[in-house]
């Protein structure tokens, strides 16, 4: 499995950095019209530069499953990471970054990540309704996520570059409140070397996400903010109560060795 993901890096020189810092996981984004947003090429030499055992994770939001399978293939990806919205648009709407539950079938054997957004009104126990449903559908469907990633709130209308890395923070307390979803759990969502292990300590999650948090421009790594990031997370793990890093939620049950 992997504790710690940091997302959007774009260029060899930040993938090795990250992985030197302990990170196990790297997020290669291919959502349009995000700073982050990398080529075919571009994500291959930033795979390429990454040692074994650390995950390749592409981001994808709206595409069609055959690319998504296609671009997976060119850049060596270990798991597809759906971050679009979890309902399809209202009619007429401009917008259709949507990632229906069909996709993990269409993609499948890739293990999927599925981010999904606390819904902000209503009672704080049904906040993940709407990404429970999705899961039951894509399950029912023939293929499931293996992961939620928790992520800060988007409006539905919301292009694609405003639905990740957007710095804004996950409302703890009610992700707590909402109960457990029924799969792993990782937390993203304005996450930042200052306030990490202190959202592991409230939420309990085994793996955590960051992208903006640790930059110094979008797509650009900070190398002493990931590695305080990565130091202070696996130090919430490991001294979480019960005392073991991999104590907490049940693990992410894949690895880039297969």
């Amino acid at each position: 499995m992997f504790r710690v993901k940091i997302c959007g890096v774009t260029i060899p020189a930040d993938a090795r950095m990250v992985a030197a810092a302990g990170a196990d996981a790297v997020g290669l984004n291919f959502v349009t019209g995000s700073p982050r947003c990398l080529t075919v090429a571009a994500a291959r030499s930033v795979a390429e530069a990454l040692p074994p055992g650390v995950l390749r994770i592409g981001v994808f939001a709206g595409t069609e499953p055959a690319a998504v399978e296609a671009i997976a293939a060119a850049v060596g990806l270990d798991a597809i990471q759906f971050h679009g919205h979890l309902a399809p648009p209202a009619p007429g709407a401009p917008n259709p970054c949507w990632d229906p539950p069909g996709v993990c079938r269409a993609v499948a054997p890739y293990p999927i990540i599925r981010a999904c957004r606390l819904r902000a009104d209503g009672p704080a126990a049904a906040a993940l309704d709407e990404a429970r449903g999705w899961v039951a559908a894509a399950l029912a469907a023939g293929w499931g996520p293996a992961l939620l990633l928790i992520d800060a709130g988007a409006p539905a209308g919301v292009a694609p570059a405003g639905l990740g890395g957007t710095g804004l923070v996950v409302d703890w307390e009610r992700f707590v409140a909402a109960g457990d979803p029924g799969l792993p759990v990782a937390l993203a969502g304005g996450l930042t070397p200052d306030n990490v292990a202190a959202a592991i300590a409230a939420t309990g999650v085994l793996a955590v996400d960051t992208a903006s948090g640790v930059e110094s421009a979008p797509g650009r790594k900070d190398p002493e903010r990931v590695r305080a990031f990565v130091s202070r997370a696996l130090g919430a793990f490991a001294s979480r109560a019960g005392g073991s890093p991999g104590s907490g939620r049940a693990p992410f049950p894949f690895s880039s060795d297969g």
